[in-house]
Order: structure tokens, then C-alpha cells, then sequence
């Protein structure tokens, strides 16, 4: 009995040498592979990312263009004011033009009178109120400014605009000996856009100072204003308005205290 004993604890001992034998060899495997990690050279820390270049500054924008004056539809018929006007005064229309709803007579400027005259006395037409004066401006054309002359008549209940195109130096005859309405229309035209408007009664400025330099509605007109200088580049403005402050505090004036 004793003798089994003794041979069945050498067989548990047998069974638990490799079990021994394989941890003790697997914690050198360990070992040296901890040491391969060790010994592995350190990887190269990344590049540093490359700063994004700046963008290039923007273009100015393109100064605006005129809009094209639509002509009539095809097969619409001229109507009879226009056609009036057309055989009345002969050569002095230059275009007809048709858009939402108006019809529209570009004429020569050096026959504008003669265009107004008839309009208001022709029983055609018949244009007895000078409704409004106005202008726009496309300094890209060589005559940069289009002065409209909105007319009514309250016989026929009919309208008609009148366009003429003039340079900054182009004479324009005064209608307020037609239309006496026309007076303060007409100097707002000079005041805001500058058109040479001759033979006016008081042609002066309205809106704005007489001393006033520059005329606002133009669309080269300065955005931070004329100032004391006529400038045309608002970045000069701010740094002429910015003169005073970058200057300092002036010296004291007697008994006052610094």
C-alpha cells in the first residue's frame, strides 16, 4: 500500500514537471520580447503640418455696367405718342425702348428741347406734368450719365420717359421753361450726380452744403465722404481722420490742469 502511495505521488510529480518547465520558459519568451520592443529604434515624431498659404486678396469689383435698353417685342406696335413724337420731330429719337409696362425715347441731348416741347404742346401727347427728374450713373461709359424725364399726361392718362445720354462736361438745357415743376428736380440732379444743367433759374445745390465737395450719387463717390479733401481712396480718409488721435494730447492751455 505504501508502495503505491510513493508510485502514485511520483506520477502527480511527473505530471506537474513540464506544467513548471513550460511557465518557467515562457517568462524568458517574455522577457526577450520585451526586450526586442525595447531595443526597437523610436519612430520619428510626425512632421510638423505646413501652415495653409493666405489666399490672394480679391479683385476689385468691375464697375457696373449700363443695362441695355430693351427694345420693343417683336410685333408689338409702337404706340401713337411715340409714333407722334417720331414724325414730329424728325431725327431727334434715337431708340425706342419697351420694359415692364413703359415705353421709354432716348434722344439726342442737343434736341431735348425741341423732344419737350412737342411732348407737352402735340394733342398727341399731351404731356402737361413733369412728374420727376432723375439721373444714374455708369462711370465705365464714356457718357456716363443717363438723365430720365418722367412725363404724364392728365388729359390722355398716358406716360412716357425721356432719356438722354451726357457726359460729366455735357450741357443740358433746363426744362423748367416747360415745366416750372422741374426747378427742384433739376438741382437735386446737379447736387447728387453733378450734370451740367444750363440756363436753370437757381441752379444750386439742394441736399446737400454749397460748400459740399463731390456729388454723393456718383459711384466712384468716396465711402468714408470728401472730408476737407476731395479723396477718392476711402483708406486715405481713415488715416487723415485718424491724424488728431495718432498726433497726442496738444500742449495745455494756461490754468488748465494737465
Amino acid at each position: 500500500m505504501a508502495d503505491e502511495t510513493r508510485s502514485q505521488a511520483g506520477k502527480d510529480g511527473a505530471d506537474r514537471q513540464p506544467a513548471a518547465g513550460v511557465a518557467g520558459s515562457a517568462a524568458p519568451a517574455a522577457k526577450r520580447e520585451a526586450g526586442k520592443k525595447s531595443a526597437a529604434p523610436a519612430k520619428a515624431p510626425a512632421a510638423a503640418a505646413k501652415p495653409r498659404p493666405k489666399p490672394k486678396p480679391k479683385a476689385p469689383p468691375e464697375p457696373p455696367k449700363a443695362p441695355e435698353d430693351q427694345a420693343p417685342p417683336d410685333g408689338m406696335e409702337i404706340p401713337a405718342m411715340v409714333a407722334a413724337l417720331q414724325n414730329g420731330v424728325s431725327g431727334a429719337v434715337l431708340k425706342v425702348s419697351f420694359w415692364v409696362g413703359d415705353w421709354t425715347v432716348i434722344v439726342a441731348p442737343d434736341r431735348l428741347l425741341d423732344v419737350m416741347r412737342f411732348l407737352r404742346d402735340d394733342a398727341a401727347t399731351a404731356f402737361d406734368y413733369c412728374s420727376d427728374v432723375t439721373a444714374a450713373d455708369w462711370p465705365p461709359r464714356e457718357k456716363r450719365f443717363d438723365v430720365v424725364y418722367c412725363l404724364y399726361s392728365t388729359r390722355l392718362r398716358q406716360r412716357i420717359r425721356v432719356k438722354v445720354r451726357v457726359g460729366e462736361e455735357d450741357p443740358v438745357e433746363s426744362v423748367t421753361g416747360l415745366w416750372p415743376a422741374a426747378d427742384w428736380l433739376e438741382r437735386e440732379v446737379f447736387d447728387q450726380f453733378g450734370v451740367n444743367i444750363v440756363n436753370h433759374p437757381n441752379l444750386r445745390r439742394i441736399l446737400m452744403p454749397e460748400q459740399w465737395q463731390g456729388h454723393p450719387q456718383r459711384k466712384d463717390y468716396p465711402l468714408e465722404g470728401p472730408g476737407e479733401l476731395l479723396m477718392e481712396n476711402p483708406q486715405d480718409w481713415l488715416r487723415v481722420r485718424n491724424l488728431p488721435d495718432e498726433a497726442g494730447p496738444g500742449p495745455a492751455a494756461d490754468g488748465e490742469i494737465e
